[in-house]
């Protein structure tokens, strides 16, 4: 029975290794609790069985110990598990889908400097100034698009 405690340790130790180096790195936890059945597992192995035991039960945890790290460590591996979905959406509206255009006028509601909100039409967008800064409620002009953002200048 006890040698059923020596493997189960191994395992676990084996578990807890190879979740430190995919799932928790930088924490230590389960290099910690691997450690700990390690050790257990040593100790289990040398107090109830013997030299022989004991050095077969570090030689078990240095090899499965390297194959599970090389292993766990090919991206073959972890690839069924990474995301592969493409996100095709938007959660802002373009300008093109709110029907704003080169020409259209509006106020700023906050200072553009040079990216802030901007009301056309009844819509608000984010917007980028041509100029430096832009105060809150002036009047501006779109003149451009860059990506989602509308590019504006100053009504004179």
């Amino acid at each position: 029975m006890d040698m059923l405690y020596i493997v189960v340790l191994v395992l676990f130790g084996l578990l807890f290794l190879v979740a430190e180096i995919v799932l928790l790195p930088g924490l230590s936890f389960g290099a910690l609790l691997s450690l700990v059945c390690y050790g257990t597992a040593v100790y289990l192995g040398f107090h109830d069985y013997g030299v022989p035991t004991g050095i077969g039960v570090i030689a078990a945890i240095v090899v499965l110990s390297v194959a599970g790290t090389v292993f766990s460590l090919r991206a073959k591996t972890w690839q069924r598990f990474s995301l592969r979905q493409k996100i095709t959406s938007s959660s802002t509206p373009t300008p093109a889908e709110q029907h704003i255009g080169i020409g259209d006028r509006g106020v700023t509601l906050s200072r553009l400097s040079p990216m802030g909100k901007v009301c056309i039409d009844g819509k608000i967008v984010e917007a980028k100034s041509l100029d430096a800064y832009v105060d809150p409620k002036t009047m501006v002009e779109v003149v451009d698009f860059e990506n989602s953002n509308v590019v504006v200048k100053v009504v004179k």
